[in-house]
């Protein structure tokens, strides 16, 4: 009984590890940070701190809900800039237009799923000529950075809510939304099975083309609140403000626990990935490590977690 035990507690562990061994990280970092700047340990110092990983926390959840179709999004940090644009162009001043763009924008997320799949076009090689087109887009509304974001969203990061900051209350409300709807809902089972087997999706009578189609309009949704967020955190635009979010994206969710087969994700550990790599930037600047590393750390602390994740669950691929 004791080795069963034993043996039962060892799978669950390595189950959790994709998950535990981000947060671990992220504690670490958050203690490294506390030492170096103990100012931070407050209210207005954690709100500081964590402010620039919102908008990379939603563009983290978009991009995990590419990856549980088995596909990655290459125009996540075009896009991002083009609604930037548009929020600082038309928002303040023709809110129908501007809203009106938006989500004609996000209905152009969903039909790119629902064509990747019925011609069985990869999705590497269509986002990525999709991240032209929403980069010759911005460009086309706003040449040069500029314009002002409306009073709204420029008040909305400044929010000051109960007990923790507005950037905690955002990673809680997102994990538990896409934690419940994604992971633990039927609805949620039945999108992320679009991605892991579409073929046994299909048997089952489920329209494949539908579900990717509504895993790409909810990328496209989240991707969109996250340029939003960024425009009221820079009060303007600028089509070239989030180029690093497709990769910082991709990572976040690969190091939150996630994988490239399809249907493999978590909520939790993306928005973990999110705050982490943030988290990574200001540990480097506090240490005065010149920002031309900054990314390239970024990218040692992915590989090095996915060789510590490889070794603890005894993967010898």
């Amino acid at each position: 009984m004791t080795t069963m035990s034993a043996a039962l507690a060892g799978g669950r562990i390595r189950r959790l590890t994709p998950v535990l061994l981000p947060l671990l990280i992220l504690v670490m970092l958050v203690g490294l940070v506390f030492v170096l700047r103990p100012n931070t340990m407050s209210y207005m110092g954690l709100n500081l701190l964590l402010k620039l990983s919102v908008p990379l926390i939603f563009a983290a959840l978009s991009q995990m809900l590419i990856i549980s179709q088995g596909d990655l999004d290459l125009s996540t940090g075009a896009y991002v800039g083009f609604v930037t644009c548009i929020s600082a162009v038309y928002l303040a001043d023709q809110p129908i237009l501007g809203w009106s763009i938006l989500i004609g924008s996000v209905l152009l997320y969903g039909l790119v799923g629902l064509v990747t799949w019925l011609r069985r076009l990869p999705s590497i090689v269509v986002t990525l000529g999709m991240s032209f087109v929403w980069l010759g887009l911005a460009l086309f509304i706003l040449p040069s950075p500029g314009g002002q974001a409306p009073d709204w969203l420029v008040a909305l990061p400044r929010l000051r809510p109960a007990f923790m900051p507005f950037p905690i209350w955002t990673a809680i409300v997102c994990v538990i939304v896409l934690e419940f709807g994604l992971m633990r809902s039927s609805a949620g089972v039945v999108l992320r099975g679009a991605g892991g087997n579409p073929q046994a999706m299909v048997r089952a009578g489920w329209s494949v083309a539908g579900l990717r189609a509504i895993a790409y309009l909810l990328a496209g949704v989240c991707a969109m609140i996250s340029g939003l967020l960024l425009s009221g955190l820079t009060t303007s635009g600028a089509p070239n403000i989030a180029p690093s979010y497709t990769l910082l994206s991709i990572a976040s969710v690969i190091l939150g626990g996630g994988a490239f087969v399809g249907g493999i994700v978590s909520p939790f550990g993306a928005v973990v990935g999110a705050i982490t790599l943030t988290l990574v930037s200001s540990v480097l600047t506090f240490l005065h490590v010149p920002s031309v590393w900054q990314i390239g750390a970024q990218g040692g602390l992915l590989i090095l977690v996915l060789l510590l994740r490889g070794l603890l669950k005894g993967d010898d691929q």
